[in-house]
């Protein structure tokens, strides 16, 4: 399933309908717990959309609040394996704040690019970009066809596939594995 939230109506919604700026930890805490509360009512496994277009700025503790939280998040109605997420809409100011907390805190995330094609940011090695970027190209991919167009060893694509998948920069579905922003 796909969901889509768009953050500028949550802030809207949940603090004020005045301004799309997100700054502020409460408010980026606000925002965060209304996208909760909205993941918590998809059954399953889900790539949630969270589209930051008509977000004017955003500060590192919303981005910390916001992002870094929702990547970490556990507990609740689900578990969070079954949260995948593509960032959608984010410009070179908020990357500024999103590349800073998501070292900060050791994470990655799948941003879509002005072209439509995924990238990842964040804390991400040259051997899992090069392994994420492959699967893109692949698409869906058995570690088999990994291994054969990567160069790597059966066990080794596997831990690296697996390693993405834990970290949700890849779904698996089934044998084969898939980027996340491979299906928006």
């Amino acid at each position: 399933m796909i969901n889509h939230i768009d953050v500028s109506t949550v802030l809207r919604r949940t603090v004020c309908d005045l301004y799309s700026n997100l700054v502020t930890r409460s408010t980026g805490a606000a925002v965060r717990a209304e996208i909760e509360l909205q993941l918590d009512a998809v059954p399953g496994r889900a790539l949630t959309i969270i589209d930051f277009t008509h977000v004017g700025l955003l500060d590192f503790s919303c981005a910390d609040e916001i992002v870094a939280k929702l990547l970490m998040r556990s507990g609740g109605a689900r578990t969070a394996p079954e949260d995948y997420f593509l960032f959608r809409g984010v410009s070179e100011s908020h990357l500024d704040a999103i590349e800073a907390v998501l070292d900060r805190h050791g994470l990655a995330l799948v941003a879509e690019a002005r072209n439509g094609a995924p990238t990842l940011v964040g804390s991400v090695g040259d051997g899992e970009r090069s392994v994420w970027e492959l699967v893109f190209r692949l698409g869906r991919v058995a570690v088999g066809d990994l291994a054969s167009a990567s160069g790597l060893t059966s066990v080794d694509a596997e831990a690296v596939l697996e390693t993405l998948c834990r970290r949700r920069l890849l779904m698996r579905m089934d044998d084969e594995y898939a980027t996340v922003g491979g299906y928006s």
